[in-house]
């Protein structure tokens, strides 16, 4: 694909085209939802970015680093097919399959291996690529819930739902883990802390 001119001003009126030729409003629920992946993109992208100044320091940044490109070109495939209108096909189009899905769930098992098992929620936090993946996380799920939304009106591939539901669960132990091989500090949720503040 080239992309030669940035701008065509024909998404001047608040609508776009999806991928073969349908128009929709820009804030139609399947626009919210390839966005949001996108914006979770992104999100990742920072990761990466911050990451890769521990690349020298950590061999587990070498690890995060291999498995987030390979997220970032698989939500270019879940961003490309939620574009694409209901019932449309395309030469070569991109899949999201049950191996994608797997392949997360293999990465979650290998990095819970080295962590010690939960007894309190995390306050998100800590290091600043642990605390940009917990940010991707919350990113993760709004475009899970938006999937699931779009899910209710329109056909989607429910592998889709599949693998973003199990990239969030991947983002939160990835920053746990990041937090453990790195040495950066977690922070477990306080239930009583307001009351403590307040006693004078």
């Amino acid at each position: 694909m080239r992309i030669t001119k940035v701008y065509t001003r024909t998404g001047d009126a608040g609508k776009t085209r999806l991928a073969g030729g349908q128009q929709v409003w820009k804030d139609s629920l399947r626009v919210e939802a390839y966005g949001t992946v996108d914006e979770l993109n992104a999100s990742i992208g920072v990761v990466r970015a911050m990451n890769a100044d521990m690349l020298d320091e950590y061999s587990a940044a070498a690890i995060l680093e291999e498995e987030l490109r390979w997220v970032q070109n698989k939500l270019f495939d879940v961003g490309s097919i939620l574009a694409t209108a209901p019932g449309q096909t395309f030469k070569n189009m991109p899949q999201v399959t049950a191996k994608n899905v797997t392949r997360l769930e293999k990465l979650i098992d290998r990095c819970q291996k080295d962590l010690k098992p939960l007894k309190e929620f995390i306050l998100p936090g800590g290091g600043k690529v642990s605390s940009f993946l917990h940010q991707a996380r919350t990113v993760c799920r709004r475009a899970e819930r938006l999937c699931v939304a779009l899910s209710k009106v329109e056909p989607i591939d429910p592998s889709i739902v599949k693998y973003v539901n199990r990239l969030s669960d991947a983002l939160f132990v990835l920053a746990r883990w990041v937090a453990k091989t790195q040495g950066e500090p977690e922070f477990l949720w306080e239930r009583d802390a307001t009351s403590k503040a307040e006693k004078p």
